[in-house]
């Protein structure tokens, strides 16, 4: 029977908590009725993940795992979960359970009210850090500002797709993605549901700080022309800084304050330095992603799929 729901999970060094997983989400998706599928993607796990995600393919044909060649990401294995699912509609949730998969029944119900995509909005985030929630919070601004789309704060990538937006995703052509930013691009009709979010109760973040910004960079860098605007902004502060600093020194030696030649040199010459270096900066990230984006390599790589025959 072709499932209506598809549940898209990505899988990296999670084999604590994929077995809770498992157990919480089939009897939720059970009770709700509806024909669904379990997609795990195993991002080049070096845990035994592979083998928990064989051994609950086997036990249960309605559970599909697919294996990465290597560690490609968490965009990469939503974006392989969303192009091999076959549900009207797809579930994308974390393996830690952080993001409550007790949410689906709302989020469906809203779905069948004709929303197009259901974001999940944080009310609350335990266990994480003031660092944490600050800088996740400044980086939404900073991407909505940036990219002039309307995304919703306090929400990550816990969401219901329809179908016609899934399809819409994939279709788009460039490498690189980030599907928050995708989403508020395509548009169509979309609403939200909050929950509290709870603590990781098994493993450790594989969110690392390095992680983080790389993630940062991908959603502001290839969504964003106000970059490019950035190092002329900077140009032109510098140049008025220079002038003021110019001015200023004019007065002072027109009072008898006399300053040797290194004061005028310096600050004019330190400003030019670093607004040239700010301004390559911001080009070789463009060139670098344009660089990717020309060697037309595949997103991501499939080892080999379980239970997907049909």
């Amino acid at each position: 029977m072709k499932p209506v729901i598809s549940i898209i999970t990505p899988v990296y060094n999670e084999h604590e908590c994929l077995p809770t997983f498992f157990k919480r989400v089939i009897p939720i998706m059970e009770k709700i009725g509806l024909p669904f599928e379990i997609i795990a993607v195993n991002d080049g796990s070096k845990d035994d993940s592979a083998d928990i995600l064989k051994a609950q393919c086997e036990k249960d044909k309605r559970c599909k795992a697919i294996n990465f060649s290597r560690n490609f990401g968490q965009q990469a294995a939503f974006l392989c979960g969303l192009k091999n699912s076959s549900g009207d509609c797809a579930i994308l949730i974390d393996a830690d359970l952080q993001d409550p998969p007790e949410l689906f029944p709302e989020m469906i119900a809203k779905w069948k009210e004709g929303y197009d995509v259901v974001h999940g909005i944080r009310k609350v985030r335990k266990g994480e850090s003031f660092f944490k929630k600050f800088t996740s919070s400044l980086f939404i601004k900073l991407l909505t500002k940036s990219s002039g789309l309307d995304i919703p704060a306090n929400s990550g990538e816990f969401k219901l797709y329809d179908r016609k937006v899934i399809d819409t995703i994939c279709a788009l052509p460039e490498r690189s993605r980030y599907l928050r930013v995708q989403i508020a691009w395509v548009g169509f009709k979309q609403t939200s549901v909050e929950f509290d979010r709870e603590e990781r109760t098994e493993g450790k973040t594989k969110f690392t700080l390095k992680k983080m910004l790389k993630t940062a960079e991908a959603g502001i860098v290839p969504y964003s022309p106000k970059v490019l605007k950035l190092s002329g902004k900077l140009g032109v502060l510098g140049g008025i800084l220079s002038i003021l600093a110019f001015a200023t020194f004019t007065v002072l030696a027109c009072v008898g304050i006399a300053l040797p030649l290194t004061a005028w040199l310096f600050p004019t010459v330190a400003l030019a330095t670093s607004v040239i270096l700010v301004s390559n900066g911001i080009t070789d990230l463009y060139v670098g992603y344009l660089y990717e984006d020309v060697k037309g390599r595949p997103v991501y790589v499939e080892r080999d799929k379980l239970n997907f025959e049909d």
